[in-house]
């Protein structure tokens, strides 16, 4: 099984969050204590797996009792590495990397961009939020000197191939890929690739899947 960051399984990190979310709102509801069963049932999962995952941030349940919440919120921040914030750069500043610069909710995750860049003059010198915007041909400059290690790539498709090279020439160890292509990179780089058109098409089919289900119980309805 692949393994991520501290050798915790891949599928394992990506509960992880939905984890904390359900958490974070059992302590705004004011509960103390919350079982592997109460978690596993609004997340579709077994509770074993549910303890086999929170085994992985190190915190021990309490027989017929389950977890204490807030420490169990601790671990998981501590976990995921969300409670040192990371500093990244957004390549491209059009629409959409217009709105990842300022969208303030990613340093609840550990992450915050500090400045966005493009080959169009008329977004330089520009801020996004609080996010400058500089020249492309300045990226090198500001990694080196702000030791930055993550991009978060937002250019169109024909332009993420070349781009992405760039940024690793520059010295980044991972690009955020939301551009609508594939990235050929060495292993060396850590690439992730955010595919809208990949999660809209799981939930459009989830939306016909629903809908089929609608029509046949109207049918019987009718019959």
């Amino acid at each position: 099984m692949e393994t991520g960051y501290r050798g915790i399984p891949i599928p394992t990190i990506k509960r992880l969050p939905s984890y904390l979310r359900l958490l974070q709102g059992y302590r705004e509801q004011g509960m103390e204590m919350v079982s592997a069963t109460t978690l596993a049932e609004e997340l579709g999962l077994k509770p074993i797996q549910v303890r086999k995952d929170i085994s992985c941030t190190g915190i021990e349940g309490k027989p017929k009792v389950g977890f204490a919440v807030v420490k169990l919120i601790e671990a998981i921040i501590h976990t995921l590495g969300w409670d040192n914030a990371t500093d990244a750069i957004v390549v491209g500043a059009g629409h959409l990397g217009s709105a990842l610069a300022r969208y303030e909710g990613f340093e609840s995750y550990g992450l915050k961009i500090v400045a966005a860049f493009d080959v169009d003059p008329n977004k330089w010198d520009t801020w996004l939020g609080d996010v400058p915007v500089f020249p492309l041909s300045k990226v090198k400059e500001y990694i080196d000197r702000h030791h930055v290690n993550i991009g978060v790539l937002a250019v169109p498709a024909d332009q993420a191939q070349e781009t992405a090279e760039l940024l690793m020439e520059c010295g980044l160890l991972a690009i955020w890929n939301f551009a609508p292509k594939d990235l050929k990179l060495p292993e060396h780089v850590v690439v992730q690739r955010t595919d809208l058109a990949t999660s809209f098409a799981v939930l459009s089919a989830k939306v016909r899947q629903k809908m089929n289900k609608k029509d046949l119980s109207s049918e019987v309805d009718d019959w």
